[in-house]
């Protein structure tokens, strides 16, 4: 956005006004970057960090909120619903539901409320409060008030006034309804496509029984499986799953993960009970995290049949995050472990699972035009053959499993955590305890269908699974 623009709304803004905007964006900079803003126009500097100003969405939000819309006219807005928009970061509920209640506030319900809080916060606190929006953030510092907590402040409206109680009450309802919806922005895994990209897979969504079938003359068309199709699975253990939980960002400018540590638990629980023995490496660096698999890459994987490495972090296009701010490229996460790499990996799945965001973008939905075709355009591998004997390819028997298409953001649950680990999770386990002999690619499949199907902050996310595996790989719960 043009900065002749920004100075013209700047110029019509007053301190009030600031300060408000100030506490809508609380959830999208960090709050040292917020310290100091004494004008629109270093607010508007903080957002161009962010990339919140490529286009006039953002800002649009922000005016509509403190009802500046006679400023409105500044931007160049089209009239494309907002779900529709090419990359349209979207206001917090939250902030937006407090401000709701900040507008009502009247100066003898904010002195109520400074009075019924004065054993929950101090009096420095109190006195630094001269509205609502600072008692908030007050209560925010102390962990009284949050986008998952709002129990205290409903406690404290309920004193004196029905209606605000309902303005969170109505909040509460529309962030917890269904499985599906999305939370609020803070969830956010980092930045992912303006067009609605079809899945690069083309895989069966189910594969055909046979716990049941006999073959005989008369049911000539029952086969039983052939297990040549098949990585084999003969070890206790099966291999290592290898978590790399990316939380905490203090020195960075981007926010800390709110909810990863439940995509740790569940696919800690999960690969367990799958024969996988379990190893968490928290908060690394991005030369830490090159380290570790550097070394895991040097172990011995003879008496295991498959490796599992999950990355839970901040990414972009191609890449993921350390703790630092600095990249870790795909191909850096995988190289260690090709089969000229690792020769005791050679002809066994090495499954890599990648919760970041891979761009700036949102995918936005769109309607279906055609359902996929389920049919299995799989191609065969081709053997080289040479007088040395059989050689694989050495990329051969990788699967990566992204959270999301190139380009687009992909979305976690501050609480329950992202949409694609715990997707993710709930298909394997169901598939492991199915009777059904699913492999791999079938269950990401539904796990496909499963998170395009939701809106998070009214966008689409998109998983994206790529592999060279040549074989079916089919996980099932050890005894």
């Amino acid at each position: 956005m043009d900065r002749l623009t920004l100075s013209r709304i700047d110029d019509q803004l007053d301190s009030t006004d600031v300060a408000s905007l100030c506490f809508l964006c609380r959830d999208v900079i960090n709050r040292k970057r917020l310290e100091g803003v004494v004008d629109a126009k270093m607010l508007f500097l903080r957002l161009e960090e962010k990339s919140l100003l490529d286009n006039s969405f953002f800002l649009s939000q922000l005016l509509h909120t403190i009802h500046r819309a006679d400023l409105l006219s500044l931007l160049e807005t089209d009239s494309r619903r907002p779900e529709e928009s090419d990359a349209s970061p979207t206001l917090s509920a939250y902030r937006v539901m407090l401000y709701k209640i900040y507008e009502d506030i009247t100066q003898d319900h904010l002195d109520t409320m400074k009075f019924l809080l004065t054993e929950k916060l101090n009096r420095r606190q109190i006195e630094a409060s001269n509205t609502a929006l600072d008692l908030f953030v007050e209560m925010e510092k102390t962990n009284l008030l949050s986008s998952t907590n709002v129990h205290e402040l409903r406690k404290v409206l309920q004193e004196f006034s029905q209606q605000l109680v309902q303005t969170i009450d109505n909040y509460i309802i529309e962030l917890t309804p269904q499985r599906m919806r999305s939370p609020p922005p803070d969830l956010m895994d980092c930045q992912s496509t303006n067009n609605f990209q079809q899945p690069t897979l083309s895989v069966p969504e189910t594969q055909p029984s046979y716990r049941d079938c006999v073959f005989s003359d008369e049911n000539p068309n029952c086969h039983p499986p052939d297990e040549t199709e098949y990585y084999a699975l003969n070890h206790i253990p099966r291999g290592y799953c290898v978590v790399i939980n990316n939380q905490t960002f203090s020195d960075t400018n981007m926010r800390d993960r709110a909810g990863t540590e439940e995509d740790e638990k569940a696919l800690c629980s999960l690969f367990t009970k799958l024969g996988f023995m379990t190893d968490v490496h928290k908060n690394l660096t991005a030369n830490n995290m090159r380290h570790e698999l550097h070394k895991l890459s040097c172990g011995e994987f003879s008496r295991h049949d498959a490796l599992v490495v999950c990355v839970l972090s901040h990414g972009e296009k191609g890449c993921v995050f350390g703790i630092d701010g600095n990249m870790v490229s795909l191909q850096q996460l995988t190289s260690p472990f090709t089969s000229d790499n690792v020769r005791t990996l050679a002809g066994k799945p090495k499954l890599f699972f990648i919760q970041a965001c891979q761009g700036k973008n949102f995918q936005k939905p769109c309607p279906q035009s055609r359902s996929f075709s389920e049919e299995n355009d799989k191609k065969k591998s081709h053997i080289l053959e040479h007088d040395g004997g059989e050689t694989i390819p050495s990329d051969a028997d990788f699967l990566l499993g992204m959270a999301t298409v190139s380009e687009c953001r992909s979305f976690r649950n501050v609480t329950t955590g992202s949409i694609y680990i715990q997707e993710l999770c709930r298909q394997l386990k169901k598939s492991a305890e199915s009777s059904e002999r699913d492999d791999i690619l079938t269950v990401l499949t539904r796990v496909n269908r499963e998170v395009s199907k939701g809106e998070y902050l009214n966008h689409k996310q998109m998983p994206e699974p790529k592999y060279t595996l040549t074989k079916k790989l089919v996980l099932k719960f050890v005894n």
